[in-house]
């Protein structure tokens, strides 16, 4: 009967690892970004984001925890991992972007999600780019890809 405790322990134990917490710490934000590109440059992920997106969840708890990803998101690429409906303002590049359709809309989207996705696009969550090291696009999805299919997608940039 005592195990029975030890063996619950040690279930909650192994499903939180430091581990698992340092899948995420590859992702930049715009203003690391900038001064990453500045000291060091290297080709740019973006993965823009919202909180609705079922696809944007599934890619987050499926796709950016695998290993292999992460290690060719933070070996060969800057990644910075943005919500599209972000409310604040973000300066990036000397030039402040904000989210100007906070009252104007009910899915308001930040200025870069909005540069980002092309002004004449619909904007379709996940959006992803991989650019060069001058900030240069080279591709653009906007869909859910699984994980050998996100590898592909960076490995053919390379």
């Amino acid at each position: 009967m005592k195990s029975v405790p030890v063996i619950l322990m040690l279930i909650f134990l192994s499903r939180y690892s430091p581990a698992q917490e340092k899948s995420t710490d590859f992702w930049l934000d715009f203003e690391q970004l900038e001064d990453s590109l500045r000291v060091n440059p290297k080709p740019v992920f973006l993965y823009f984001h919202t909180d609705w997106c079922t696809y944007c969840r599934k890619m987050e708890a499926e796709v950016f925890s695998k290993p292999f990803i992460v290690a060719e998101l933070s070996e060969n690429y800057y990644a910075v991992k943005f919500d599209a409906e972000n409310p604040e303002d973000v300066i990036f590049d000397g030039m402040v972007f904000s989210n100007r359709q906070l009252k104007k809309s009910r899915t308001p989207l930040h200025d870069l999600a909005i540069l980002f996705n092309g002004q004449n696009n619909p904007f379709a969550p996940p959006l992803m780019l991989l650019m060069d090291e001058n900030f240069l696009v080279k591709k653009r999805v906007n869909s859910y890809l699984d994980s050998k299919s996100l590898h592909a997608f960076l490995e053919s940039d390379l």
